[in-house]
C-alpha cells in the first residue's frame, strides 16, 4: 500500500509538471510580440516611419504593379505592405525574428499576403539585385555600407529613404510633409548607368568622369556641361548644342538639338 502511495504521488507530480509547462509553452504561443520604439536591431534602432511619409516615400518613387519592392530593415513591415498594397511584389529582409512574425501578421490583416513577403536576415548580406525599388529607414553609416550594392543595381532602380542621406550622393529629388513635427522628408535616388571613360562620336572622342549621377568632360577636346544622368538617361551640352541620349551597356544613342535643328548622335566604348 505504501508502495502505491509513493508511485501515485510520483504520478501526480509528473501529470502536474506536463500542465504547468503545457500552461506556459501555450501562453508564450499566444501572447504576440509587441515592438517597442527604440528597441535594439541590426546595427539600428526600430523607430516606425509615420504612415503619411510611408505613402509619400512610395509616391516618390512612383511605385506600380510592374515594381520588385524591398525594404531592408523592415521592421514592422510597413513600407513593404504599402508597396503591396499598390499591387507590387514585395520583399522586407529584417533580423528580428519576432518583427519577421509580426510583419507577416500585418501583412495577412492587410489582405496582402500574395504580394508582401518577409525574411528573417542580414541588410548587409541580402540580395536587393532583383529590386528595382528599395524603401528604406536607415541611419546613414547603414547606407553608407550599402552605397556600393545600391549602385550595382539596374540602372533607373529607384531608392526612397525617410529623412537620412547616402554620403557623397546627392538626391535626385527631396519632398517635405508640411505640418510635420517629426520624420517629414522623403529622398529620392536613381540609380545612374556608369558611364565613365571614354566614348567614340562622329564629332570626336568623349571623355566622361562620373560622379554618381552629375558627370563632366569634354567632347572633342571641347569642355561640356549640365553633364547629368538620370537612371539611363544621359543629358549634357557642346557650346549651344544640347545632347540627349538613352545608354545601353556600352552604347548610347540619342539627338542631339540646336536652334529648332534635330540630329542623331550614336558613341560606343
Amino acid at each position: 500500500m505504501i508502495q502505491c502511495s509513493k508511485m501515485l504521488r510520483r504520478a501526480v507530480t509528473v501529470i502536474a509538471l506536463i500542465l504547468i509547462a503545457s500552461a506556459t509553452s501555450y501562453a508564450q504561443a499566444t501572447t504576440e510580440f509587441v515592438p517597442e520604439v527604440g528597441q535594439a536591431g541590426k546595427d539600428v534602432v526600430w523607430v516606425p516611419t509615420p504612415p503619411e511619409l510611408v505613402e509619400r516615400m512610395l509616391d516618390l518613387a512612383k511605385v506600380t504593379p510592374q515594381d520588385f519592392v524591398m525594404d531592408l530593415g523592415s521592421g514592422d513591415g510597413r513600407n513593404i505592405i504599402g508597396a503591396a498594397k499598390r499591387g507590387a511584389q514585395s520583399v522586407g529582409v529584417e533580423y528580428n525574428p519576432d518583427m519577421v512574425a509580426l510583419s507577416t501578421r500585418n501583412a495577412a490583416a492587410a489582405g496582402v499576403s500574395d504580394k508582401a513577403r518577409f525574411v528573417e536576415g542580414d541588410m548587409y548580406q541580402a540580395d536587393i539585385s532583383k529590386a528595382n525599388v528599395l524603401a528604406l529607414f536607415l541611419l546613414p553609416s547603414n547606407m553608407l555600407q550599402l552605397r556600393q550594392k545600391f549602385l550595382d543595381l539596374r540602372p533607373g532602380s529607384r531608392i526612397v529613404s525617410n529623412t537620412f542621406g547616402i554620403e557623397g550622393w546627392t538626391p535626385d529629388e527631396t519632398v517635405s510633409i508640411e505640418g510635420c513635427s517629426a520624420w517629414c522628408t522623403a529622398h529620392l535616388w536613381i540609380v545612374p548607368a556608369k558611364v565613365g571613360g571614354v566614348w567614340k562620336l562622329d564629332q570626336g572622342d568623349l571623355n566622361l568622369t562620373q560622379d554618381f549621377q552629375m558627370l563632366s568632360g569634354t567632347l572633342g577636346g571641347t569642355p561640356i556641361a549640365g553633364g547629368r544622368l538620370r537612371g539611363d538617361q544621359i543629358r549634357f551640352t557642346v557650346g549651344a548644342l544640347e545632347y540627349t541620349g538613352r545608354v545601353t551597356g556600352n552604347r548610347i544613342e540619342g539627338t542631339t538639338q540646336s536652334g529648332g535643328q534635330q540630329r542623331n548622335w550614336t558613341a560606343s566604348r
